[in-house]
This record gives C-alpha cells, sequence and structure tokens, in this order.
C-alpha cells in the first residue's frame, strides 16, 4: 500500500497530454497487439498504443467482419481517457476508407460502454418478436474505446461482435493475429484523412445518450425512485457516464445531483489509488475516497454511487456501511431482484465468475435457482443473457448486468448505470440501504471474509499454473478441511478457467495468472473467519507452488 493512498493528486502525479498523444502518432509501435478479457490496452508512451496498433486492429476489424458476413452499421463510443480521441480518429479513418457504415455519437461525446451494447442489440432486433439475431447479412457489431479503469497513460480498444458482448476468445486471438501482421507494413493500411471521413456517406450518427436513458424505465424502476424521494449523488468519476446521470435525473425527476462533472484527461481530481496511481476504479476505497468523505455523518444523499471511466463498472456507497465490497453487492442484488422481477422466465439462473463470493451460491440455493459459474470475462454471460436463461451475470470486479422487466435482454456487457440505480430501486421499494439488506444476508448465510493476493511468478510458471489438472494437486486437505473438488473447467459452461479452484466445505481458492505481470492472483473465502481466510491463503501458496514446481 502506497503511503499517499487515498490522498489527492498532486500536480507531479499528473501526465502530460501533450506527450501522451504526441507519443501516439510519433512513435512507431513496440509492443505486440493483445488482445486481454477486455480488448487491446496499453500506452502510447510504451510503444504499445500508438497510431500503428490502431488502424492495424481496425483494418483486422475489418477483414474479419467481412469473413463473417457482418454488413450491417458498426458502432462506435469512446472514453474520457486522452487516448480515446486519437484512436477513434484513426479508427474512422480505416473504416471510412473501406467504406464500412458507422455510427458515431450524434453530440460528438463520450459513450458508455453499456448504452453501445444496447444500441448494437436494438439495431439487430432485441425488443422485436424476432429476438436478436446474430448470424446473417445486415448484422450490426461496434467498438468501444477505453482503457475502463487504467490510469490516464492508458488507451483501449475493443470488439463487441452482434451479440452485443465482448467478442470471445476465438474472435479476439483472430483479430490480434492478423493485426499483428498488419502492423509490420501498417503505413500502407488504406485511410481517408479524417475531415472527409467524418462527413463521408458511410458515417452517421446515433443518439446513444437519448436511446439509452429513455428505454431505462425498462429495465430499473425509475418511478419508484422518483416517489420515494431518494437522494442520489452521482459521481462520474470523470467518466463516459457524466452527461448520462444528468439526463437521466431530468428525464426521470429524480433527486439526482452529479457530484462531479468535471472532464479532464489527467484525473487531477482524483485520489490516488492503492499502488499511488491515478486509477477509476470504483470498488476501491482510496480511488473513492472523495466520495467516500461526502458520505460522511451528515451525508447529503442516501445512496451515492461511481462509475468508471467507460461506466461498466458501479460502486455503491450507503450512509450505513460505506463503500460495499462488490461481492456483496452482487448478492444483495441477486437476492432483490429474483424476489421482484415477475416477468422473468421462472427458470432463469443466476451468473457469477467462480472468483465471486460463495454467498452467492448460497443466495442461490435458497431462490432455488441454477447457478451457473463461469470463468473470468463477462463474455461468458453472453448466451445466457441474450436468450434470458440468465437473468443477472456479475463479476467479483463490480461489472453485471441484468434482464428488463419482461425477462428480454438489456445489454449483454457490463452496465455500471443500471446497478447504480438499482440500489436506489431497493432502498425506494425496501426501505432497507443494500448494506442493511447484506447484513440480513449474513445473519442467515453466515459471515465470510474475502480477499485477493499476489504472489511472485515467473512466465514459465505462469504458464504451467494456466494449464494445470486436477491431478498435478496432491494435496488432500486445504486450512484443516478436506478438499471437496480441484477444478481447472468452470462448472457453468466447462471452458478453461486458465487456473486452478480448489474448494472445501467452509472455504476456496482460486489462482490465476496475471495477464500483464510476473504474478499469479490468489482470489479466497473462508466462512468461518478472517483467521481462517489467513490460513487458506497460506494454504494456497502452498499448494499452488507444489503444483508448480513439482
Amino acid at each position: 500500500m502506497n503511503e499517499r493512498a487515498g490522498t489527492p493528486a498532486l500536480p507531479e502525479d499528473l501526465i502530460d497530454i501533450d506527450e501522451l498523444v504526441s507519443a501516439y502518432y510519433d512513435r512507431e509501435p513496440v509492443e505486440p497487439v493483445v488482445f486481454g478479457t477486455s480488448g487491446h490496452r496499453g500506452s502510447s508512451l510504451d510503444g504499445a498504443f500508438n497510431e500503428g496498433h490502431i488502424a492495424s486492429i481496425t483494418a483486422a476489424i475489418i477483414e474479419y467482419r467481412q469473413e463473417l458476413g457482418y454488413d450491417g452499421a458498426l458502432y462506435i463510443g469512446r472514453d474520457t481517457h486522452a487516448l480515446s480521441e486519437p484512436a477513434q480518429k484513426t479508427a474512422v479513418e480505416v473504416f471510412a476508407a473501406a467504406g464500412v457504415e458507422i455510427r458515431i455519437d450524434a453530440r460528438n461525446r463520450y459513450t458508455p460502454t453499456p448504452a453501445v451494447s444496447l444500441a448494437i442489440l436494438r439495431a439487430n432486433g432485441a425488443g422485436t418478436e424476432a429476438g436478436v439475431r446474430v448470424e446473417g447479412p445486415g448484422l450490426a457489431d461496434g467498438v468501444v474505446i477505453t482503457p475502463s479503469h487504467n490510469p490516464p497513460r492508458d488507451g483501449g480498444f475493443k470488439y463487441n461482435p452482434p451479440h452485443g458482448g465482448p467478442a470471445d476468445s476465438d474472435a479476439t486471438k483472430k483479430i490480434a493475429a492478423r493485426a499483428n501482421e498488419l502492423m509490420k507494413d501498417w503505413r500502407s493500411i488504406p485511410r481517408m484523412p479524417y475531415e472527409q471521413a467524418r462527413v463521408a456517406r458511410t458515417t452517421g450518427t446515433h443518439d446513444y445518450l437519448s436511446a439509452y436513458v429513455d428505454d431505462l424505465e425498462n429495465v430499473v424502476d425509475m418511478e419508484a425512485i422518483r416517489k420515494a424521494g431518494v437522494k442520489i449523488g452521482a459521481d462520474p468519476m470523470g467518466g463516459a457516464s457524466v452527461d448520462y446521470w444528468a439526463a437521466i435525473a431530468e428525464r426521470y425527476g429524480i433527486d439526482l445531483t452529479v457530484v462531479n462533472p468535471e472532464v479532464d484527461p489527467t484525473w487531477r481530481f482524483m485520489t490516488l489509488d492503492w499502488d499511488g496511481k491515478i486509477r477509476m476504479d470504483c470498488s476501491s476505497p482510496n480511488a473513492m475516497a472523495s466520495l467516500l468523505q461526502i458520505m460522511g455523518e451528515n451525508a447529503p444523499y442516501d445512496i451515492a454511487t461511481g462509475n468508471d471511466a467507460d461506466a461498466d463498472r458501479h460502486g455503491i456507497v450507503t450512509k450505513d456501511g460505506g463503500l460495499m465490497n462488490p461481492n456483496h453487492y452482487l448478492a444483495v442484488a441477486i437476492s432483490y431482484l429474483y424476489a421482484n422481477r415477475t416477468g422473468w422466465n421462472a427458470d432463469a439462473g443466476i451468473g457469477k465468475t467462480l472468483v465471486s463470493s460463495s454467498l452467492i451460491d448460497r443466495v442461490a440455493g435458497e431462490l432455488g435457482r441454477n447457478l451457473l459459474e463461469v470463468p473470468v470475462g463477462f463474455k461468458h454471460f453472453v448466451p445466457g443473457l441474450l436468450d434470458g436463461s440468465v437473468g443477472f451475470g456479475g463479476e467479483e470486479s463490480a461489472g453485471a448486468s441484468f434482464l428488463r422487466f419482461d425477462g428480454t435482454v438489456w445489454t449483454t456487457d457490463k452496465d455500471g448505470l443500471i446497478l447504480c440505480l438499482l440500489a436506489a430501486e431497493i432502498l425506494a421499494v425496501t426501505g432497507k440501504t443494500p448494506s442493511q439488506l447484506h447484513a440480513e444476508l449474513v445473519d442467515k448465510y453466515g459471515p465470510s471474509a474475502y480477499a485477493r493476493i499476489d504472489a511472485p511468478a515467473t512466465k514459465e510458471q505462469k504458464s504451467k499454473l494456466g494449464n494445470l489438472s486436477p491431478e498435478d494437486v496432491t494435496a488432500t486437505e486445504l486450512a484443516g478441511e478436506p478438499i471437496t473438488d480441484k477444478l481447472v473447467n468452470a462448472p457453468g459452461n466447462n471452458e478453461p478457467i486458465g487456473g486452478l479452484k480448489v474448494t472445501t466445505e467452509n472455504a476456496w481458492f482460486a489462482a490465476r495468472p496475471s495477464g500483464t505481470e510476473d504474478v499469479y492472483k490468489i482470489y479466497a473465502e473462508s466462512f468461518k473467519g478472517p483467521e481462517h481466510l489467513a490460513q487458506v491463503q497460506e494454504a494456497a501458496k502452498d499448494v499452488v507452488d507444489r503444483a508448480l514446481n513439482g
């Protein structure tokens, strides 16, 4: 933990925007294109997010969609990071030169990830009797230019196919491989000068904001929030939700204040995260320190919320509980939604990542709902959200989405805005804060201690960890309890988890290699208290070390 974590950023913490943008155009690509769980990310200063990268990725996407026969409009959104606008300009130039129909924001402003997902789904038939089409001609898809909650120096570029959610591994591997081939001679990729591309016949606009805001009443009970007079303080954290929160307040007449409407690509108004970096992580108490201070004893709001830069994540702050642990809020949201969404399919399951809290398992068991436990990555929830067989999909990293009131798809990408509004709906309908409802769940199912730690690992060890088999784990007990399962594939869809999960009756751990650092991540939880959690973590490191070095 950095000694300045949670304190305001100082001038020396801020990036030089001119240097960052100049590097985007002036520096040749050094690092290869690599798609993680949320697209390609990197900084122009490191030669990892430069004009050559974006031109090459865009050209690769054009070839990919031609191969699959996607010839509808391609919806483009961007967040408030400094590299997002130049990256959008590059993409528009390449798309226009190839004659691709594109739709950019009608206001030439910022676009949250869920607004792009919604636009793709609506274009492909969501809300009609035929339902969403994901195969055949005329299909729309999209690009979101964002590195999510990453520091201001970073850029990001991700592709959403016609199902509206994050592209799966088969697509991203193919796009990345082709982009790296094209990048060898990226200056030869056809481009149309931006001023021409902006007004080209194939370049159109889409009113992302109105389309999203006007549709919200079909997924969140906005009237209940208005009638109850719930006071909401929404902090966009300098991100793409900034215009949306003001529009939501006006459209629905709710008591909502935009706590900080400022947009500054240096994010000089932020408090520093745990490692001393500026990071728009709405699940971090350090990054959310300013909002937590406002929500003190004499807080002016009943519920306060935060969103990351592309608004696909949520942070929930209550007067009585402070910043909620994402796992705690997911469990509360699930418990509430399945009791209050009578239009959902009676068999609609509950989606969670395998590193999310087992409190969700216990809630699902009480509800009598099928639990779909999947690897890390929101893409695994897409099929269930599309056909309504999954009512809610959520990740431990504060990303989730859920169905409309009528049981049809809302978004197939994470939506931080509806999860924030749901907290206000919960208070309006139940008269209790999400923190109070979590306390009730703890009384019913028992308290849990949950944490994630990192342990050092070489590249060879990380590779081995990603390819372990259950037989590689020779231990029979974990922190004093017999091991009940050893998983390398997720039980919900049998997809590889890229690591290992070990369970006992009252605890579990999961170990996954980091995609960016020479460490592996250990997620662990115990229903026997913090001391037992510490034992589980130590035992987990021992189990993994033996498997890696055995």
